[in-house]
């Protein structure tokens, strides 16, 4: 996995291909990353299934819980079959767009 640090998340990516199995190494190392906000660069894998996407929904629920942002960048995924507990967006300009925008909200008390 390569971590790409910036000024309020950290950027994941996976140096295989298989976004099961990354989905799976995140779920076990959430210890090294659960208190900064991440998005989770799967652009490399063009299409994904939704079932390959739903992988990560259990993370993203634990993440979120702890009131950390979590999102997912794939420009593939149709929005519309993606269940709300997800956050897809397609690039990595919006994941800093959201990023910012749950961060204002936190600390307003949204």
């Amino acid at each position: 996995m390569t971590v790409i640090e910036k000024d309020s998340y950290k950027i994941l990516r996976d140096d295989k291909d298989d976004v099961k199995g990354f989905a799976s190494y995140l779920q076990n190392s959430h210890s090294s990353f659960k208190n900064d906000n991440v998005v989770v660069d799967i652009l490399k894998y063009g299409s994904l299934s939704l079932e390959e996407l739903l992988a990560f929904l259990e993370l993203s629920n634990e993440h979120r819980n702890n009131k950390r942002s979590f999102v997912l960048v794939n420009d593939t995924i149709n929005i519309d079959h993606v269940p709300e507990e997800i956050l897809v967006v397609p690039t990595l300009q919006e994941a800093e767009d959201v990023i910012q925008m749950e961060d204002i909200e936190r600390e307003l008390g949204f």
